[in-house]
């Protein structure tokens, strides 16, 4: 039985990237195939896609969640927003040096106040002034939320840069990074190659970046996170599979959407919460291949990955790409990986 200790890797910490790079698609592509390990750049993906194919894309924009306050009490505090709860409630992880008790009042920005209500197991339950909505405050007076592992505060870049060309709506606290490589350039030579495109809405929370805690993974309790599933992408997804084609992912968000809305066989449109943990053994409904960035060590995306590709093809792919200094994480190259044999 696998255990968190089997989803372990070595990675020097300047492997970590810390920026973009100049253009989207400069970065580096590691194609994860059957027997081989291809070294590409990410410019060369329509290549290697079949007319017939569907790319679906995750369309969530990253909200300015992060602020910076101070209770009433007069202690500082940092406030990620991790989803709204209705218009004026949201549920939040709150740095302090004290935990807030329901009912402090917390000064953001020093614009506004929230009041805490309590909490929802790891996050705080807030509550924001009526005059506008929780996206209304966050969006006027937060800062772009850069992942913990980039040492260094959001620039002016970053407004663009971590949010995908074809981001739509709003409600993510992390971006969906392996979009990041796309610009309209890839995209348009995706289309001439008469490859279909397709979307859903999964809001990535803070949780994305919380550890995993246990060795035992069935004793792992994964985060909860929302999607939107079109009747139009499923529609897409029927078409893809009448026709041959094949269904390929664009971030494990996306991945995470799809099969989260096809347990029952194939994908059901609509929204919902889910908190799916797809690791080794799990069996794939929907996807076929998926284009991610490289992830975290003992990470459950990690395993998502290598439930897909084959544990032991990940750990070569991994292996390859720090020996080959390849960029890791957020800002950092891609990867194309095909799902193995049943």
């Amino acid at each position: 039985m696998l255990t968190l200790d089997d989803f372990d890797y070595p990675l020097p910490p300047e492997l970590i990237a810390q920026a973009p790079l100049a253009s989207r698609s400069d970065s580096r592509l590691l194609r994860v195939g059957d027997t081989a390990l291809e070294d590409l750049h990410f410019r060369d993906l329509p290549a290697l896609l079949r007319e017939g194919d569907l790319l679906v894309f995750n369309d969530s924009r990253v909200l300015h969640a992060r602020l910076r306050g101070v209770k009433d009490s007069g202690g500082q505090v940092e406030v990620m927003v991790e989803r709204p709860i209705g218009d004026h409630e949201a549920l939040a992880m709150v740095r302090a040096s004290k935990s807030p008790k329901p009912g402090t009042r917390i000064r953001l920005a020093d614009a506004f106040d929230v009041e805490v209500l309590g909490r929802a197991g790891e996050f705080f339950h807030l509550r924001f002034p009526p005059e506008a909505t929780v996206v209304d405050w966050i969006e006027r007076h937060g800062k772009l939320p850069l992942p913990p592992y980039i040492d260094r505060a959001a620039a002016e870049a970053d407004e663009s840069r971590y949010q995908t060309v074809y981001a739509r709506h709003l409600g993510s606290v992390a971006a969906p990074t392996a979009g990041l490589h796309f610009d309209e350039d890839i995209l348009a030579r995706v289309r001439e190659r008469g490859v279909r495109l397709a979307y859903v809405t999964l809001h990535v929370g803070a949780g994305t970046f919380q550890p995993v805690r246990v060795n035992n993974l069935d004793e792992h309790q994964m985060h909860r996170e929302r999607y939107v599933l079109p009747q139009e992408t499923v529609d897409a997804i029927a078409g893809t599979r009448a026709r041959g084609g094949r269904v390929i992912c664009v971030g494990t968000t996306s991945l995470r959407a799809l099969e989260a809305a096809s347990q029952d066989g194939t994908p059901v449109a609509g929204s919902a919460e889910t908190e799916i943990f797809i690791r080794p053994g799990y069996r794939f409904r929907v996807a076929d291949g998926l284009i991610t960035n490289f992830h975290l060590p003992k990470s459950t995306l990690l395993m998502l990955v290598s439930a897909l590709a084959g544990v032991e093809r990940i750990r070569s792919a991994y292996a390859h790409a720090v020996d080959q200094r390849y960029r890791f994480f957020s800002y950092g190259d891609a990867m194309l990986l095909e799902r193995q044999p049943s």
